[in-house]
Order: structure tokens, then sequence, then C-alpha cells
């Protein structure tokens, strides 16, 4: 029998927990993006969000909204149905303990992340300059929650996992070599995707750096801890900026 820390740290990790974690998430952000919108697509969106629905609008006009909906609960209730019939329901304390380590998580990352921008940078100013913050607090908490979601999907389960698998397949790369580069491509990736459309932000070297040292330290976190505790711990940090008045 596993000692009940490892356990735990392993629990955290298969989709009955993690997606499951992750669901009310979803349904926050969606339910507050509907009623601050009123429209199912159109209007201030978190930018992977548009991203990802975008190709479903354009294949299908808003039958594609419905279509990237079943197709994004379908497969995940079908790994979570997968994982409930081979080791049985959750448990709710499992539950109690991610979400604690999820608000760990997003206490902790900013001053992690700005310490090794720090040291990479030399003293280089790190604000943020979020575009974001000149929006009302509704709407920038809305946008916080769509983060940790969509940015998490778009970027470390699509992107990162995508490029690992690309280099194992096509290159023959070793499983180590591949993680670091679809890391560090990845990073590179989301940082740079905070600068683009009529909503990006300002281009500065210690915030694109700063960016960059999150996506490494968000993927290092979802391949250790999974995507719901990575999308919680995402979405808590962004939503603490906005409640503090941050970055």
């Amino acid at each position: 029998m596993l000692a009940p820390t490892k356990a735990y740290w392993q629990l955290a990790r298969t989709p009955r927990y993690s997606l499951l974690f992750a669901l009310p998430l979803l349904l926050l952000y969606e339910t507050l993006a509907f009623a601050l919108t009123r429209d199912a697509f159109l209007g201030v969106r978190n930018g992977a969000d548009v991203m990802l629905k975008s190709v479903f609008v354009w294949m299908g006009g808003r039958n594609g909204l419905v279509a990237f909906g079943l197709l994004l609960l379908g497969v995940g209730g079908w790994l979570v149905a997968r994982d409930l019939r081979r080791s049985g329901a959750p448990k709710p304390r499992v539950f109690l303990l991610m979400a604690l380590e999820s608000f760990g998580w997003a206490l902790a990352f900013g001053s992690v992340a700005g310490t090794l921008t720090s040291l990479l940078l030399h003293g280089v100013p790190l604000a943020l300059g979020l575009a974001a913050a000149r929006m009302d607090v509704p709407t920038q908490l809305m946008i916080s929650l769509g983060a940790g979601l969509y940015e998490e999907l778009l970027f470390r389960v699509l992107l990162v996992a995508g490029l690992a698998y690309g280099a194992r397949r096509m290159l023959g790369w070793s499983p180590l070599a591949s993680g670091v580069l679809a890391a560090v491509v990845g990073a590179l990736v989301f940082s740079a995707f905070h600068y683009i459309g009529p909503l990006g932000d300002q281009l500065t070297l210690g915030s694109f750096t700063f960016r960059a040292v999150a996506g490494l330290l968000f993927s290092g976190l979802y391949l250790t801890r999974g995507f719901g505790i990575t999308a919680w711990t995402h979405a808590l940090y962004d939503v603490i900026l906005v409640v503090t008045g941050a970055g």
C-alpha cells in the first residue's frame, strides 16, 4: 500500500481527480464570460479561448462552438469514465488537498518567477504592463479564470505535449531532450502570445522574460502535478494579481 503522501502525489494527476478538479474552473469562466458579454463567442474573452474556438467557428459558425464544447467535454468525460472504471470513485479529501496545494503554488509563483527573472536579467524592471488592467474588475477576473483553463490547455496540453511527441517520433530524440525542447519552445510561444492583438500587453524585455520563465514553471508543474492543479494555480495567481492590483 502506498504511503498517504505518495498516494496523494500520484492520485492528483489521474483523470478522475485532475479533470474533475478543473471542471468548476471551466463552469466559472464560461458562466462569467456569458454573463458579462451575453454572447457565446463575441466580446472580451481570454485570448487562448478565442484562438481555440476560432478554428471551430471558422469551420461551422455557431454550430462550431457546440462542436468544440462537445469535443472538450466528450474527451474529458471519456478519460474520467475510463479512470473511474479502473480505480473507483474519487475521494473528496483529495480534492480539498488539491485546492490547498494550488493556492500554495499560486501564492509562491510570482516570487519564484520574479526571482528567477531577476537573476537572468540582473535588475531589469519586471513591470508587466497588463493591458487587461484597464478593464473593469469582473472582466479581469473572467480573463484570469480563462487563462488558467484555456492557456494551460493550449500551451501545455496541446503545444508542449505535441512538440515533445513530435521530437520523439520524427527526430528520434530521447524523452528528456524532447521534453526540454518542448518546454523551452512552448515557454517562448506562451510569452509571445501575450503581446498579440489589440488587447496585447506592451512588450518589454523584463515582461517577456518573466512570462517565458513562468511558462517553464507551468510546464514543470503540469508534468509533475497534472492539468487540474496547474490550471487552478495559473488562474488563482492571475486572480491574486487582480485583487491586489499587482502587475
